[in-house]
């Protein structure tokens, strides 16, 4: 550290349940706590807790997320929580959480006032509730679409923004890897309909924005030159049970009922994109980061996806040309068509890793206690002179 001083770190979020800002909170826990840090987490609560403890984090529950009038009480409890705790930085990774603790700070004396910093992790609604994820000291953004957002919405300094890239870890998600024969054994049980097939991917949440559709219709496109193709929807349809039956009307109509599966939310992912032969990302909306499409890189298995946000940024760095214009569906399937008989070669992701992430989030929180130790020393300089 540049204090070389040990500081309490409180991350704020809705809950610990699942998603890619909860997976965050728990890999900046544990990189904190393994570098000596004392390390907190206020949420409501969810699965993930377990593994945070295990990290050697603490948690405190608290309502922080729920949208009722009792949450004006939750400013009071955590005042108190951070006084008793002495956290140095307060590091807020959702909108209503992040009002409550800014709330909370504006009421604890300048002096004992922790540093407050922001994640802006998508492009919300524009509007002045969403504006409190520009109020940190500090303003990390997870992509360069996400820093325009920023720029172009709200007055903010460009300065106080910090772009730092989410990351994949080398060791869950290494080149080359390969799904284990037990593994295989178990998968070909499930779906045998996939046993010697070539299989094309679309991985992500089952709603319109996601863009299974126009998969379906690439698929229509591919199996006429590649009857051997089978293609993967994976994700969770959750509430959206009536786009799920238009996609698999969609199926229907087409012939593909045996050419298409959908295998619903999975833990195996890693092993899914690792015996398909393309993964795919067609959000008719630019994904803020898009982990999903790093993760497959990151594997070494090729990535076609529409060129727009987030996604778009990791491509051009890592396989420029699987970046298709949105909508193109021609153009997809035609570049679908060369990979399958000559698969491009992918560069080993040595940019966006989970290192790098985790570095970056550590050189935030330093030179914020640093910036503030130093007008600290000012302050009392300036006492002593006056005296």
């Amino acid at each position: 550290m540049v204090l070389n001083k040990k500081i309490t770190i409180l991350q704020v979020l809705p809950d610990l349940n699942s998603g890619g800002v909860e997976r965050g909170t728990l890999e900046v826990n544990k990189y904190l706590a393994n570098n000596g840090h004392r390390t907190l987490v206020v949420s409501n609560g969810g699965k993930m807790v377990e593994e945070l403890i295990r990290d050697k984090g603490e948690h405190f529950k608290l309502g922080v997320g729920k949208k009722n009038l009792f949450v004006i009480f939750s400013i009071f409890k955590l005042i108190n929580f951070i006084k008793i705790n002495k956290i140095d930085i307060v590091h807020a990774r959702s909108r209503l959480p992040a009002w409550i603790c800014f709330l909370a700070l504006n009421l604890i004396k300048k002096d004992n006032r922790p540093i407050f910093i922001t994640t802006v992790h998508g492009p919300y609604t524009v509007n002045y509730y969403s504006s409190i994820m520009t109020k940190g000291e500090k303003v990390i953004v997870v992509s360069e679409m996400i820093r325009e957002y920023v720029l172009k919405n709200y007055k903010v300094d460009r300065k106080k923004l910090v772009l730092n890239y989410r990351g994949v870890s080398d060791k869950i998600f290494p080149y080359n890897f390969k799904a284990s024969q037990k593994w295989l054994r178990k998968w070909h049980k499930d779906f045998p309909q996939t046993r010697n097939k070539i299989i094309l991917t679309l991985p992500g949440r089952i709603t319109r924005w996601k863009g299974q559709d126009d998969f379906i219709i690439v698929m229509k496109g591919i199996i006429k030159k590649y009857p051997n193709v089978h293609g993967l929807i994976v994700g969770d349809a959750g509430k959206n049970l009536k786009f799920t039956k238009e996609l698999e009307a969609l199926v229907t109509e087409y012939g593909l009922n045996q050419n298409i599966s959908f295998v619903g939310n999975r833990k195996d992912i890693k092993e899914i994109m690792s015996i398909s032969k393309i993964v795919f990302s067609l959000s008719k909306e630019p994904e803020a980061f898009g982990r999903i499409s790093l993760e497959s890189l990151s594997l070494g298995i090729p990535v076609i996806a529409y060129s727009h946000g987030g996604v778009k940024e990791q491509l051009i760095k890592l396989l420029p040309t699987g970046l298709i214009e949105v909508g193109k569906i021609n153009d997809v399937v035609n570049l679908a068509l060369r990979w399958i008989t000559k698969p491009p070669k992918i560069k080993k992701n040595n940019f966006f890793t989970l290192k790098k992430m985790l570095q970056n989030t550590m050189n935030v929180y330093d030179k914020a206690v640093k910036k503030k130790w130093e007008a600290s020393l000012d302050e009392k300089r300036k006492c002593q002179l006056n005296d």
